[in-house]
């Protein structure tokens, strides 16, 4: 293993980044990318949000503002709405989707037996029906 130092690092990182070109332009100035990735950072936003009031009032013992909690899951929606548009499809067919795909993976309940031992073939197979 290389001697890695706060000195090389950076530059060690630089050699496994990939490198812009037009190709990658290309795939980044569509409409439909762009408005994916939009809605994907978004919902990363909000989630984030959310979980630092979580971590808030779990490690500073501030109180869990639920208003405000129920305003983050509702602009994360929103973003959902955007990706939902651009994907093509409706909220009733993803939640549909969703829970065949977890039907199948939990036929019971939950399980930790089931959740580390996934059948992804037939997950796979759910999700693009």
């Amino acid at each position: 293993m290389s001697n890695i130092t706060s000195e090389n690092y950076v530059e060690n990182c630089l050699r496994t980044e990939s490198e812009v070109n037009d190709e990658i332009i290309s795939r980044i100035s569509k409409p439909e990318t762009l408005r994916l990735l939009h809605s994907a950072m978004g919902i990363s936003t909000e989630a984030a949000e959310l979980v630092d009031m979580l971590k808030k009032h779990i490690f500073y013992g501030k109180k869990i503002d639920f208003p405000n909690a129920t305003e983050e899951l509702g602009d994360a929606l929103w973003y959902i709405g955007i990706g939902v548009d651009v994907l093509k499809t409706t909220m009733n067919e993803i939640m549909s989707v969703n829970i065949e795909k977890l039907q199948a993976r939990y036929p019971e309940k939950f399980s930790e037996q089931n959740a580390l031992n996934r059948d992804l073939k037939k997950e796979r197979e759910i999700l693009e029906r």
